[in-house]
């Protein structure tokens, strides 16, 4: 089967053939039917991400269907539809997991990045950390919520009760995150790229109350803030805009280095936390919400071979919602 990968940090993708390995007993193999373009994907690329082992296979928000299960497969059956995200498998006995805190297991792996990814005709996966995905919603709909959805939900939820919600980075995570602020009642500001007049259009059709660039204040202090773009001077403007009280968190894997700020930004009880991969749980609590209120991406399909297109249309924020591989 064909798959894109990455031979060589800072170089593009190459479509190469691939052998995948037998089946170990709680392994599925997948035909995969889309596989989302995530900022992380850019990150492993860049070597921004520690002890990469090219080659690897980037994606870990794959739709695909099961067409082999290993001895020891119970949950699902021939043509399940699946879900793979990133958290591809925990141990279940270190302190982390044995407090349910599997997203920080001292031994997990990750799909795309320690485990080969989407960006291919089939994967592997670990059946134990699958996600049950319906069979109706095309599944270039469905790949975004798998990360995007996923990650933006663990940060969502790490904010807290607030009612008014500020989102850096108006991209994959936050055009979903905002759908269901929404649906829960939250007023929503989102913040993009300066001068992003479209991005920022993109943001009030999906119920923003205002929206503007990232070096603009909000009209009102804010409850709370998620920052999805990894740019760590972010950091201080988002502490600027909340409320004494008010939380700000990061949600990526990675951040540029976050500049000195005065003490009286963080001052009045403020805080400032980070989110870490997800859990099974996070997946299927999301996932339960998303299809209660209807949440739709907004998607650009690219085949499987014009991936580094795709990530060079995100790197360069061109793109409104996500990008999705579909194979041949």
């Amino acid at each position: 089967m064909k798959a894109m990968r990455l031979r060589r940090l800072g170089t593009p993708l190459e479509l190469e053939e691939v052998q995948l390995p037998a089946l170990k007993p709680h392994d599925v193999r997948l035909r995969i039917e889309a596989c989302g373009v995530c900022r992380t994907d850019l990150h492993l690329i860049d070597n921004e991400l520690p002890d990469i082992a090219c080659p690897v296979t980037p994606g870990h928000e794959i739709v695909g269907r099961v067409i082999e299960t290993g001895s020891a497969v119970t949950r699902f059956k021939l043509e399940d539809r699946v879900g793979v995200p990133w958290l591809g498998f925990a141990d279940g006995v270190c302190r982390y997991c044995r407090e349910g805190h599997e997203n920080l297991c001292e031994h997990a792996r990750f799909t795309g990045y320690t485990l080969d990814g989407g960006y291919a005709q089939e994967a592997v996966a670990d059946a134990r950390f699958c996600l049950p995905l319906p069979l109706d919603p095309p599944a270039v709909e469905l790949a975004p919520l798998l990360c995007a959805g996923l990650i933006g939900y663990r940060a969502y939820r790490a904010a807290g009760e607030a009612p008014s919600l500020g989102l850096y980075g108006f991209g994959a995570a936050a055009h979903l995150l905002a759908q269901l602020a929404r649906a829960e009642g939250r007023s929503v500001f989102a913040f993009t790229r300066p001068g992003d007049q479209e991005g920022q259009a993109f943001a009030r059709s999906l119920g923003a109350v205002w929206a503007g660039g990232s070096d603009q204040a909000p009209p009102e202090p804010l409850d709370g803030a998620i920052i999805f773009a990894a740019v760590g001077a972010l950091v201080p403007l988002a502490l600027a805009a909340v409320r004494p009280g008010g939380k700000v968190v990061c949600a990526g894997i990675h951040m540029s280095d976050i500049p000195s700020f005065p003490y009286r930004l963080l001052w009045g009880e403020r805080q400032v936390a980070s989110v870490a991969n997800l859990t099974r749980a996070d997946g299927e609590e999301f996932l339960a919400r998303a299809t209660r209120i209807g949440l739709r991406a907004s998607v650009t399909p690219f085949p499987l071979q014009q991936a580094n297109t795709a990530l060079e249309r995100l790197r360069a924020g061109q793109l409104q919602g996500a990008a999705v591989l579909q194979p041949p």
